[in-house]
Parts: structure tokens; C-alpha cells; sequence
């Protein structure tokens, strides 16, 4: 696998796995947090955010490094 997708993956998984925790979190005063994941609405909601994450915020940031690194040399 090559070092893009490597650092795609890596920071758009973290980015979305934090996104899909605060809105757990977020939500857990109305719905319990056993609730939540019962439904099919929140593993589409989570394969959403993993996947912008990965593919769109992903993308963005691995070109602002690439940027940088050539900036800098």
C-alpha cells in the first residue's frame, strides 16, 4: 500500500471514529448509548464519517503535506 493511502487511512479513520464517538456522546442524554448502536442509522452514519474522512479529509491534508515537504525543499 503506498504512503498516501497509508496516511489517508490513518487520519481519516481517527478523524471519523472521533466523530462517531461525540455524536454518541453527544446524543447519549436522549438516547441511550446501548440504543444508539442497535440501530442500522448509526453504522451507516459511522461508514459515512470513516469514509470522508478517508477519502475527502483524507485527500486534502495529504496534499497540504505534500505542499509543505515541497516547499521546503
Amino acid at each position: 500500500m503506498s504512503e498516501r493511502w497509508q496516511y489517508q487511512i490513518k487520519t481519516g479513520g481517527i478523524w471519523g471514529i472521533f466523530m462517531i464517538v461525540f455524536n454518541v456522546l453527544f446524543n447519549i442524554k436522549e438516547i441511550p448509548f446501548a440504543e444508539q448502536i442497535a440501530t442500522s442509522h448509526f453504522y451507516f452514519r459511522a461508514a459515512a464519517y470513516i469514509g470522508v474522512g478517508i477519502f475527502i479529509l483524507g485527500y486534502f491534508t495529504w496534499k497540504s503535506k505534500m505542499k509543505q515537504q515541497n516547499k521546503v525543499k
